[in-house]
């Protein structure tokens, strides 16, 4: 009988064990959905500032650069493409398929400092690397002054 009780005292904790063991499972999965069997993907991006621009980084590997999409639109830059589905090989007999692809988009909208007309764009190594230039009126300045 003691053990039974110290077996129902454990029970809620390896639950939530168990629910916390999933979300984590969940959170480190690649983003890939399945919606009305289309597949979709969203690929990771990376976004960083220096004094002169912003510059974003997408993941968008085994794509070719007509298959991806860059513009503005009402200052929300929009990156969207399609990664082709490689499977149609008829001699292969595939026991696991990981690799994503479908279409996706990603939208972000620019900061008003920015100067949308000059966006520049390059593809290499399976990397998108957007670059928008600051404007020159927006950018800090900074002076010393100098403390008496």
């Amino acid at each position: 009988m003691l053990l039974e009780r110290r077996e129902d005292f454990f029970k809620p904790f390896r639950e939530l064990q168990r629910e916390i063991d999933r979300l984590f499972e969940d959170f480190f999965t690649p983003t890939i959905r399945k919606r009305f069997d289309v597949y979709t993907f969203t690929p990771d991006i990376d976004v960083y500032e220096t004094d002169k621009e912003i510059v974003i980084e997408a993941e968008v590997p085994g794509m070719e650069r007509k298959d991806i999409t860059v513009k503005v639109e009402d200052n929300v830059l929009k990156i969207s493409g399609e990664k082709k589905l490689e499977r149609e090989k008829k001699d292969r007999n595939y026991r696991v398929y990981e690799r994503s692809y479908g279409k996706f988009e990603r939208c972000l909208a620019l900061p008003d400092y920015v100067d949308a007309e000059k966006i520049k764009a390059k593809y290499e190594n399976g990397v998108l690397t957007i670059t928008i230039p600051k404007r020159e009126e927006k950018k800090v300045k900074i002076v010393d002054v100098e403390v008496e």
